[in-house]
């Protein structure tokens, strides 16, 4: 397959992607929802935070067992777990943005869209670049000096036989 191909495939792959992620609702619930977003960052940090503790520790099953910061690690990040689902069970919440608050996110993803577009596709590329800055000149180089083997007098060698016997 050829890169312009390649190039297509990815693109097209990634606008299927784009349109998937815009009509799976639970994506939509996490990008409307600020309290849902801040459940989910809380698990996960909390989350890696005991992980890194247990990783740490010489005896995994004992800092379970004894190590109080771990234990309220974890059970932070199985609140913050249990109250993202609940939030994704509920019925969506209405958008606290003003009027016009989804129009930013159709012109993020137009601008993502044309991104993707222009870094996937070479002759778009240049169509673009050439509608800002002109299309490119083509040059011709011509050389100015002579060849190595010519030297001033053009080639020609002259000898002195003016004076040699015949």
């Amino acid at each position: 397959m050829g890169a312009k191909k390649k190039a297509a495939a990815a693109g097209t792959g990634a606008v299927e992607a784009a349109k998937a992620a815009k009509d799976n609702p639970y994506l939509q619930r996490i990008v409307d929802d600020d309290e849902l977003r801040e459940n989910l960052q809380h698990a996960y940090e909390s989350a890696r935070d005991a992980y890194s503790r247990i990783s740490s520790a010489k005896k995994p099953a004992k800092a379970v067992l004894e190590d109080k910061k771990l234990q309220r690690d974890l059970k932070s990040a199985l609140d913050s777990i249990r109250d993202a689902g609940e939030a994704l069970r509920d019925a969506p919440k209405r958008s606290k943005a003003p009027s016009g608050g989804g129009l930013f996110r159709k012109v993020l993803l137009a601008g993502l869209a044309a991104g993707l577009a222009l870094a996937l596709s070479e002759d778009l590329r240049k169509k673009v670049l050439d509608a800002l800055f002109g299309a490119e000149e083509e040059f011709e180089y011509t050389s100015t000096t002579t060849a190595a083997g010519a030297g001033a007098t053009g080639g020609a060698t002259t000898a002195s036989t003016a004076g040699a016997p015949s």
